[in-house]
């Protein structure tokens, strides 16, 4: 056994000098994890931030000037004033996510205890952040009329109250979602090509035939790619979580950063084992890479990270549960966002390792099959 062991080890440490001069692959890991991960999160937010604003006021008073005046930074830019003529134009060129319309005489029928109408336009291509910024601009208008006629923002004179709590995350904020689900996706990235490129460079290189001639079972072959591979991602994925999600991007987590780090181990498991399965079925890095890639699409967007995995035909969601991708999103915004413990993500733990270990021996049968052609 400890011969087992010391051949596994010293196979990690061959596989670690050959990724370390594979000046491409390198690259890849420090972009993906660091970058990739940043750039996303601070410059493409999804949410509403800065959305372009403009405010038709046909009443000119006080009370038109204080709504006009109450849309900020950093949530809106700067409204801009147009006429009730520019708004069709305006919305067709898409120079406007909102339009405002302030009505004649809208001070006047406030004060007099009347419901006047004000009109809200919201080009609804942009979803997300027409969706999120048409309750801050109904928010917003209510709360300056309500200061406006001397009214608490906590009276509500309809016969229900409704109030709502956004959990998790308070202000909408797209940042924090999209720093998690990016660096969620470039960890199965890596683990798919890592390990694949692992076997396609043993091919190309010639290597193969080296390990071929010494005492070395397939199964301890395996067990090297998939440590040394999984310990670069592993390492990688913490400073990525601690330097640039908690660092950089000044981003809180709720949960366990070491339950996270455990889940990932166990991710990894599976994925370098699909990706050592994937890379056994290509005969080049071209064509491995046509093969992966799609692999890689499907997991993703059909994980639940990018849309929930309810909203999925009952089909999909069913096929799904046999991804070690839609498991491990599960356990990242359990941990990550609602600072969920063992008791809650053991199952995606559970079902990972399970899935994993499937992987795992159909890779070591498609690889014995390779090492025996």
């Amino acid at each position: 056994m400890l011969r087992h062991l010391l051949n596994v080890w010293r196979l990690g440490v061959k596989e670690l000098h050959s990724l370390r001069f594979d000046a491409v692959l390198v690259f890849l890991i420090v972009y993906s994890l660091s970058y990739a991960v940043y750039m996303p999160a601070r410059n493409a937010p999804t949410g509403v931030r800065d959305a372009s604003i403009a405010v038709v006021d046909e009443d000119r008073s006080v009370l038109s000037r204080r709504i006009t005046a109450a849309f900020l930074p950093p949530y809106f830019k700067a409204p801009d004033s147009l006429t009730v003529e520019d708004i069709d134009r305006e919305m067709d060129a898409g120079h406007y996510t909102f339009i405002v319309d302030l009505p004649p005489e809208l001070e006047s029928d406030l004060l007099r205890g009347r419901m006047p109408t004000i009109q809200v336009l919201a080009d609804a291509t942009a979803m997300t952040q027409a969706g999120i910024g048409l309750g801050y601009v109904q928010q917003i208008i209510s709360q300056e009329a309500g200061v406006f006629l001397g009214v608490p923002a906590t009276e509500d004179p309809g016969p229900v109250k409704l109030v709502v709590r956004a959990k998790f995350n308070a202000n909408l904020d797209s940042p924090p979602f999209s720093a998690i689900v990016n660096l969620a996706n470039n960890i199965t990235l890596l683990a798919l090509f890592l390990s694949g490129a692992a076997i396609i460079r043993e091919r190309e290189h010639g290597t193969i035939e080296h390990l071929l001639v010494m005492p070395l079972t397939p199964l301890e072959m395996m067990l090297a790619k998939v440590w040394a591979n999984s310990a670069v991602i592993l390492v990688g994925a913490a400073l990525s979580l601690q330097l640039v999600v908690k660092g950089l991007l000044g981003l809180s987590v709720a949960g366990s950063v070491p339950l996270f780090l455990g889940g990932v181990a166990i991710y990894l498991f599976s994925l370098t084992s699909l990706g050592i399965f994937l890379g056994t079925v290509g005969r080049s890095m071209p064509q491995f890479s046509l093969i992966a890639l799609p692999v890689y699409m499907v997991m993703i967007m059909l994980s639940g990270g990018h849309t929930p995995l309810e909203s999925m035909p009952v089909a999909m969601q069913r096929i799904m549960q046999f991804s070690p991708s839609t498991h491990f999103m599960s356990l990242a915004q359990s941990i990550l966002y609602r600072g969920a413990d063992l008791t809650v993500v053991w199952r995606d733990l559970a079902a990972m390792a399970v899935i994993g270990s499937v992987f795992f021996l159909s890779a070591l049968w498609r690889f014995r099959r390779t090492l025996a052609a």
